[in-house]
């Protein structure tokens, strides 16, 4: 039996688990707060940290915001900014993120073989069935995003910071902030607005949302998106952890 230790990197959190190789919880799962200022250097004690509270694990993956492409972390947008999201961004942060080799920081730490994806694919992981064109969103702090062809990771794209509508991206426009200040009503409504937007783009065989908020869409909007668009648990952040793995061909 493989145990994996997964963690769900947001800019609210840090969700950790282990699962093992049948997607059954062998630990956890955790959360703790993400601490800002949120160096790169802070992101590993916090893992070790972690690692520390749950079962042994024979490896790990992280799943992490913003763009990640071969562990290395193009950019990211929260752990850029001085106290979080939504924040001013701090020069010396964005400096020490960019381009950071997350995979091989956490291979030396941790002294077992890493998977670093973005946190939707490794949240897809868990949810696609491998058939036709699956596309993952995710809602929390803003708009996360995977796409999946038969069953094959795609590579990334960055919906998240994309515009959508009067200079507003889809992280500002549906995001946690937006939620708070629209009530779950309003904000649903533009949830579905961005779903019938993206349907002609993606042409998908199955859209899942999931996230820490998707569990707030309100009733008649989850009945209007169509038979085509299934509501997930946000447990797939860390269950999707071992899985990730097979859909890597690791």
């Amino acid at each position: 039996m493989v145990n994996t230790l997964t963690i769900d990197c947001g800019g609210g959190g840090l969700k950790a688990a282990v699962v093992d190789d049948s997607d059954a919880l062998a630990g956890g799962p955790i959360r703790i707060p993400t601490p800002y200022p949120f160096p790169p250097e802070r992101f590993i004690r916090a893992v070790l940290d972690i690692e520390a509270q749950l079962p042994p694990a024979d490896r790990a993956t992280i799943g992490l915001p913003g763009m990640i492409r071969h562990g290395r972390v193009v950019a990211t947008p929260h752990y850029v900014t001085k106290a979080g999201p939504h924040t001013a961004v701090d020069p010396a942060l964005y400096a020490a993120w960019t381009g950071y080799d997350a995979r091989a920081a956490l291979y030396r730490a941790l002294d077992r073989p890493v998977l670093v994806l973005n946190d939707a694919e490794v949240h897809g992981a868990a949810l696609v069935d491998g058939t036709g064109l699956e596309l993952v969103i995710t809602l929390g702090t803003g708009l996360g995003n995977a796409l999946f062809d038969d069953g094959v990771l795609a590579p990334h794209l960055e919906l998240s910071h994309g515009p959508i509508r009067r200079k507003r991206t889809y992280d500002t426009y549906i995001g946690e902030i937006q939620r708070r200040e629209l009530g779950n009503a309003r904000w649903s409504r533009r949830v579905r607005r961005v779903v019938e937007g993206l349907r002609p783009v993606f042409h998908w065989d199955r859209l899942y949302i999931g996230g820490g908020n998707s569990a707030l869409i309100d009733a008649g909007t989850v009945a209007a998106l169509g038979p085509d668009v299934t509501i997930v648990p946000n447990t797939a952040g860390v269950l999707g952890g071992a899985r990730a793995w097979k859909l890597m061909g690791a």
